[in-house]
């Protein structure tokens, strides 16, 4: 009985022992082998293969610098939005029939000019909107860094989708209207849909061509910052710098 009470005692402490192990540092569930400590921010890390809190951080935003970059830098240029089938902004959806019908008609190739506009006017918007991730990736938590690394792989494009769709659409909308004026898009579709509205019998199309534009570039620019996200998390060549290898990084 003796000897049993004693290796009772004797599993007791090593479970102990195990526990409070464990408390001190825990795996991240959706990248590989980072470990970063429970208690407050230190500045240097211990071992190799683990991250302080403050490296994730700067890590995490490393990779969403990068990303962003990639992504309007690429949505900026001509036809990067146009010759991009993920992307593309297509006639809109509520007068699609307008496209339809005059495509039967013979004006298929004023249809094509307009919707080439019409990408055009987001691919010079797409510029004013680095400065805006941007913004909103300094204002990053700890806890929102947290959130992020051990989230979805597009937990980055989310967190930035809450914080700035609406400051992106304040910003865009003038963007959007200059830029469709300037590429003539306003006149193009004022033109074709004026030319449909006037065929007998058809139901008039009066499609807010800047509120539709503007929802488009800025759902494209976030497509392509989840794919850089994605890219980020999932390939390791896509990790430029030494802190992204270890923050990003299998075990």
């Amino acid at each position: 009985m003796k000897n049993l009470r004693s290796s009772f005692l004797l599993a007791g402490l090593l479970l102990g022992l195990n526990t409070m192990a464990s408390a001190q540092i825990f795996q991240l569930p959706k990248i590989g082998g980072i470990k970063l400590p429970t208690t407050k921010k230190t500045t240097t890390t211990s071992t190799t293969g683990s991250v302080s809190q403050t490296e994730a951080a700067e890590g995490l935003k490393q990779a969403l610098i990068q990303g962003i970059s990639k992504g309007t830098d690429q949505a900026s240029q001509t036809d990067g939005f146009y010759l991009n089938k993920l992307i593309r902004i297509p006639f809109p959806p509520d007068a699609q029939r307008v496209a339809n019908t005059l495509r039967t008609i013979g004006l298929g190739s004023q249809v094509d000019q307009f919707e080439l506009s019409l990408n055009r006017g987001a691919e010079d918007a797409a510029k004013s909107a680095k400065p805006i991730f941007l913004a909103a990736i300094k204002s990053l938590t700890f806890k929102d860094v947290w959130g992020i690394l051990t989230g979805q792989k597009d937990a980055a494009t989310q967190y930035l989708k809450r914080t700035t769709t609406a400051q992106l659409t304040t910003a865009f909308q003038p963007i959007i209207q200059q830029s469709l004026d300037k590429v003539n898009a306003t006149r193009y579709y004022t033109a074709l849909t004026t030319r449909y509205n006037r065929i007998p019998l058809v139901t008039p199309v009066q499609t807010d061509l800047n509120q539709y534009a503007t929802g488009k570039a800025i759902d494209g620019l976030f497509t392509l910052v989840a794919q850089e996200e994605a890219n980020i998390r999932e390939n390791p060549v896509a990790r430029t710098t030494e802190l992204l290898k270890r923050v990003f990084g299998k075990s």
